[in-house]
């Protein structure tokens, strides 16, 4: 076992598990750390504990330090470079005539490394971008080709149930979301409703959907003939969350039954 600590970095989003390098370290406090790429500032979001060796990538990056008021003024004024290099990169992509739509820019917290992110629909080569951009700026330059999910992850904003964005707030990866998952909900295909505001299917589907799954194995299939006590009829509708089932006579008309009985 090993003792780790989980830090975010805001411009990015990424995670890093880091060595707490026997530093004080709550939840919520603003640290700097070593990377590959140089110096990193972010935010404490799980405290020290205990981890599988196995489960991490050894050696670990240490946390350095706590940040303090120069640490702060240092990022601030990366912060103002890095929104300068953001209008020139636009300017060039535009003299260079790529389809680029820039999301945002960032440097490390060292300077020694500057990082663009883009969306486009076509693959784009950038090589000149970055000549012209390492030219002025004197440093390495890095360009990352994002999706539509991403620039949610990195913009924000509230998603139909009136949170905050879980992409933007918890989520660090983006698991695979299908229309299977909908349908296994009994939701309504309304993509104004089953779509968040990248355009994508609603993360948050996947959340329940083995639960569901789970649930509906106490249930008839929609459409199924199924022998009851009244006699044989077909299945017209379910509601998993309640364990029951409508069944058409005919004649005799709707019935509703209880499905299985769940185990507790």
């Amino acid at each position: 076992m090993i003792e780790i600590v989980v830090v975010c970095v805001e411009e990015s989003k990424n995670l890093y598990y880091l060595s707490p390098n026997n530093l004080e370290l709550k939840k919520g406090a603003e640290v700097i750390f070593e990377d590959e790429n140089g110096l990193l500032s972010g935010r404490i979001i799980k405290e020290k504990y205990m981890e599988n060796k196995k489960n991490v990538v050894l050696p670990l990056k240490k946390v350095l330090r706590l940040m303090n008021d120069s640490d702060y003024k240092k990022i601030k004024k990366n912060a103002e470079h890095a929104k300068k290099a953001l209008e020139d990169a636009k300017k060039y992509a535009v003299e260079l005539k790529l389809n680029m739509n820039f999301v945002d820019a960032y440097l490390n917290f060292d300077g020694s490394q500057l990082f663009f992110s883009f969306l486009s629909d076509e693959r784009v080569d950038f090589r000149e971008l970055i000549k012209k951009l390492a030219q002025k700026y004197k440093m390495r330059i890095e360009l990352r080709q994002i999706g539509v999910r991403d620039k949610s992850k990195k913009v924000g904003g509230l998603g139909p149930c009136g949170l905050f964005l879980c992409c933007n707030t918890f989520l660090s990866d983006f698991n695979s979301v299908s229309i299977n998952m909908a349908k296994n909900q009994m939701l309504a295909l309304n993509p104004s409703k089953i779509n968040g505001i990248c355009g994508r299917l609603l993360c948050c589907l996947g959340y329940e959907n083995d639960g569901y799954t789970e649930l509906k194995k106490t249930l008839p299939k929609v459409g199924m003939t199924v022998d009851t006590p009244e006699g044989m009829g077909k299945v017209v509708d379910i509601d998993i969350l309640k364990n029951t089932y409508s069944v058409d006579f005919g004649e005799k008309g709707i019935m509703k039954f209880d499905g299985e009985k769940r185990d507790e």
